[in-house]
């Protein structure tokens, strides 16, 4: 698909892929004949994978680390999933405390609705 095609599938505008191309985080884009990008399923799959990355507030210097460790090959699987566990474990604790501020604003919610709060 065209970079318009993979810019909407996507959903990210076609300036932020050419900057993931920049800084070497979407790696050997095909090209057609006359030099537009040709974006394949794979394409597609790897960066709905860094928008979720993304979306769960990982650092983009650890997404980057992460996917050079994936253009190395399978010697690196076990660093690979260290990264991802280190995330894990983060967003683990994000939600514990967003979860921890939802409930005070639940009871809080409450003891207006109970006209307890003036």
């Amino acid at each position: 698909m065209n970079m318009k095609q993979f810019s909407e599938s996507v959903g990210l505008s076609a300036h932020t892929l050419r900057y993931y191309e920049k800084i070497d985080l979407l790696k050997n884009i095909q090209r057609n004949s006359s030099g537009h990008r040709v974006y394949t399923i794979q394409d597609l799959h790897w960066i709905e994978f860094v928008k979720r990355l993304k979306e769960t507030a990982m650092p983009l210097d650890d997404i980057l680390a992460y996917s050079k460790l994936r253009e190395a090959g399978t010697d690196t699987l076990k660093s690979r999933q260290a990264i991802l566990e280190k995330h894990q474990a983060t967003l683990q604790q994000h939600i514990a405390q967003q979860q921890s501020h939802l409930s005070a604003l639940e009871n809080k919610t409450s003891l207006y609705k109970a006209g307890k709060v003036r």
